[in-house]
C-alpha cells in the first residue's frame, strides 16, 4: 500500500512543475499569452460557428433591426439576419485571408529576400521592382487587381499578397546582408561550402525569427485590407458574410441599429489586436538583446 501511494505521489509530481513553468512563462511573456489566448478563442468560435449559431443567410423580414436580446444576442440587420451568426462566419473569412496571405507572402518573400541578400546581380533588379510595388498604396493596388477579374476569396488573397511581399523581402534581405558579413560565413565560403548548403544551413535559420514576427504584422494588415475592400464593394461577394460586408450593408441604418456595425467592428479590432500582441511578444522573445533583459 505504501508503494502504491509513493508511486501515485511520484506520478502527480510533474503537474505543479508544468503549471509553474507556464506561470513563469506567462509572467515573462504576457503579450504572447494574452494574444494567443484571445486569438485561440476567436478561432474556436469561427470553427464552431455552424453548431452554435443560426443560418447566417436566412432572412426574416419580421425580425429586421431587432436589438440584442436573449433570442438574438447581437441583434438583427436590415433583412432580419442574425448578426451573431454573420459575425462568427465573418471571422472565418478574415482568419482565412490573414493566415493565407501571411503564409504565401512569407514563402515568396523569404525566397526573394535570400536571393537579393546573397546575389548582388539579382538584388539590383528585384529590389527595384519591390520599391515600385511599395510606392503604390496597397489597397489601391488590390482594388485594381480585383477589378480585372471576378470577385472571390482567391483573388482577394492574391491581390493582398502582392503588396505585402515587399515587406517580407526587405526584412529578409537586411538579415541576409548582416549575416553574410559575419566571419564564420566568410570562412565557410573560403572552405568551399556550396551556395545551396550555405543558404540552407547557415543563413536560412537566422532569418526565421524576424520572418515570423513580420508575418504576424502581415496577417493583421491583410485582415484590415480585406475588411476595407469588402466595405468598398471590391472584396469578397456581398452575399458572403465578412466583417467588411456586414458593416457596409448596415451603415445606412447606423442611427437605428448601431449594433450591426459596432459589433463586427469590435471583433475586427480584437482580432487585429490579438495578432499584433502576439507579434510584439514574439519580437521581444526572439530578439536576443531584449531576451537578455527579461
Amino acid at each position: 500500500m505504501a508503494v502504491t501511494l509513493a508511486s501515485d505521489e511520484v506520478g502527480a509530481a510533474p503537474e505543479p512543475g508544468a503549471l509553474l513553468r507556464f506561470a513563469r512563462f506567462a509572467r515573462r511573456n504576457p503579450t504572447i499569452v494574452a494574444g494567443s489566448l484571445l486569438l485561440a478563442i476567436l478561432v474556436v468560435l469561427a470553427v464552431a460557428a455552424p453548431w452554435i449559431t443560426a443560418d447566417p443567410f436566412r432572412q426574416t423580414p419580421a425580425n429586421r433591426l431587432r436589438p440584442p436580446s436573449e433570442k438574438f444576442w447581437f441583434g438583427t440587420d436590415r433583412y432580419g439576419r442574425d448578426v451573431f451568426a454573420r459575425t462568427l462566419y465573418g471571422a472565418r473569412v478574415s482568419l482565412v485571408v490573414g493566415l493565407s496571405v501571411a503564409a504565401i507572402a512569407s514563402v515568396i518573400g523569404l525566397a526573394l529576400g535570400l536571393m537579393c541578400g546573397y546575389f548582388k546581380r539579382i538584388d539590383g533588379i528585384v529590389m527595384r521592382v519591390m520599391d515600385g510595388v511599395m510606392a503604390i498604396p496597397s489597397i489601391l493596388l488590390a482594388i485594381a487587381l480585383i477589378t480585372l477579374s471576378r470577385p472571390g476569396l482567391g483573388i482577394v488573397i492574391t491581390a493582398i499578397v502582392i503588396p505585402e511581399v515587399p515587406r517580407i523581402v526587405r526584412v529578409v534581405r537586411a538579415v541576409v546582408l548582416a549575416i553574410k558579413a559575419q566571419p564564420y560565413i566568410e570562412s565557410a565560403i573560403a572552405g568551399g561550402t556550396r551556395t545551396a548548403r550555405l543558404l540552407l544551413r547557415h543563413i536560412l535559420p537566422n532569418t526565421m525569427a524576424p520572418l515570423i514576427v513580420q508575418a504576424t504584422y502581415v496577417c493583421a494588415s491583410a485582415m484590415l485590407i480585406e475588411a476595407g475592400l469588402s466595405f468598398l464593394g471590391a472584396g469578397v461577394p456581398p452575399e458572403i458574410p465578412s466583417w467588411g460586408n456586414i458593416i457596409a450593408q448596415s451603415r445606412d441604418f447606423f442611427q437605428i441599429a448601431p449594433w450591426a456595425i459596432l459589433i463586427p467592428g469590435a471583433f475586427l479590432a480584437l482580432t487585429v489586436l490579438a495578432v499584433n500582441m502576439l507579434g510584439d511578444g514574439l519580437r521581444d522573445r526572439l530578439d536576443p538583446r531584449l531576451a537578455r533583459r527579461m
